[in-house]
C-alpha cells in the first residue's frame, strides 16, 4: 500500500460519514479505523472493564513489566473509541512489554471538554500510570490532564494538537485533515482548553510523533523547540511523507512503521 492508497481509501470512509447520524457516523469510524489494523497479538490479553464509571479496555502481555501505560484514542474529540484505535494500542502494548489502558472517553457534543478530561483523570488517578500516551485528540487531552494534575509522568505525543492553532501558526492543509478542520476541532474546545494554563508540561521527558504533511506539524515543532529550551527532555520522531491518522495502516507504509517504531523505543527507554 502506498500513502496515496492509504488516503484514498481513508478519506471514502470519511466522505461516507458526512450523511450519517453521529451514532452511525461512529460507528462506521470504529469500523474504516480496524480495517486497517491487524489481529490482536496471542501475546496480549484483552478485557473491558469500568473504573469509576469511564469504559476502558485493557491489554496485557504475557510475562509484561509492572507498571501501566494510559492511552487516549483519537477523533477530534467527536469520534473514535477503544475500537477505533485497537490496533494501536495493542501495537503499543506488545512493544513496550507493558499493560497499556485505553480510555473509552466520553464524547463531544454530549460531554464538555472538561468531561472528556475529567474522564482521562478518574482514570489517571486510580491507575497512577508510569506514562501517558495520546494520539491527535487524545493527545491533547493527555497533555492537559498532564497540566491541571501536574503530573510528572513521560509523556507521548502522537501528532498532537499544541498551543493555540490560528490561520498564522497552521501548516499548509494536508490530505485527510485541512486547516479548516483543526480551527473546527480547536472552536470545540477552545473555551474551557485556555481555563487550562498554557505551561510547560511537568514531565521533562516528552516524546512526540509526526507526521510531514500535517497542519498540525508546523505548530508542533515550535512548541517542542520552547519545551527544548526550557530544558525539557523532547523526542520527534518525523514520519517522512506521512499524513495524520496513517499510523492505522504502519505495518503497510514503511515510513510511518520507521517512526512509530523509534518512538515506541524512545518511550520504553524513559520507563526502565
Amino acid at each position: 500500500m502506498t500513502i496515496d492508497d492509504f488516503a484514498e481509501r481513508f478519506q471514502a470512509g470519511l466522505d461516507a460519514m458526512a450523511t450519517m447520524p453521529m451514532n452511525q457516523a461512529r460507528r462506521h469510524y470504529d469500523e474504516l479505523c480496524a480495517s486497517f489494523a491487524g489481529p490482536v497479538p496471542a501475546t496480549i490479553a484483552v478485557t473491558d472493564e469500568v473504573i469509576d464509571g469511564v469504559g476502558v479496555r485493557r491489554y496485557r502481555p504475557h510475562l509484561g513489566a509492572e507498571g501501566v501505560v494510559l492511552y487516549a484514542h483519537g477523533g477530534g474529540f467527536t469520534i473514535g473509541s477503544v475500537e477505533s484505535h485497537q490496533g494501536v494500542a495493542a501495537g503499543l502494548a506488545q512493544a513496550l512489554g507493558r499493560e497499556v489502558v485505553s480510555l473509552n472517553y466520553r464524547l463531544m457534543p454530549e460531554a464538555c471538554y472538561l468531561a472528556l478530561l475529567d474522564d482521562v483523570e478518574v482514570v489517571r488517578r486510580r491507575l497512577a500510570p508510569v506514562a501517558l500516551v495520546g494520539d491527535s485528540a487524545g493527545a491533547r487531552l493527555v497533555l492537559d490532564a498532564a497540566r491541571r494534575a501536574a503530573d510528572d509522568s513521560p509523556l507521548g505525543l502522537v501528532y498532537p494538537l499544541l498551543g493555540t492553532p490560528s490561520d498564522t501558526s497552521l501548516g499548509p492543509d494536508a490530505p485527510l485533515l485541512s486547516r479548516q478542520d483543526v480551527l473546527a476541532a480547536w472552536s470545540m474546545i477552545a473555551e474551557q482548553a485556555r481555563r487550562i494554563r498554557d505551561d510547560l508540561p511537568a514531565s521533562r521527558a516528552i516524546e512526540c510523533l509526526a507526521v510531514e504533511h500535517d497542519p498540525l506539524t508546523p505548530p508542533l515543532l515550535a512548541t517542542l523547540d520552547e519545551w527544548r529550551r526550557c530544558h525539557h527532555q523532547v523526542g520527534v520522531h518525523m514520519a517522512e511523507g506521512m499524513l495524520h491518522g496513517a499510523l492505522h495502516a504502519r505495518s503497510s507504509l514503511p515510513a510511518m512503521e520507521a517512526a512509530w517504531r523509534a518512538f515506541r523505543r524512545a518511550l520504553a527507554a524513559h520507563l526502565d
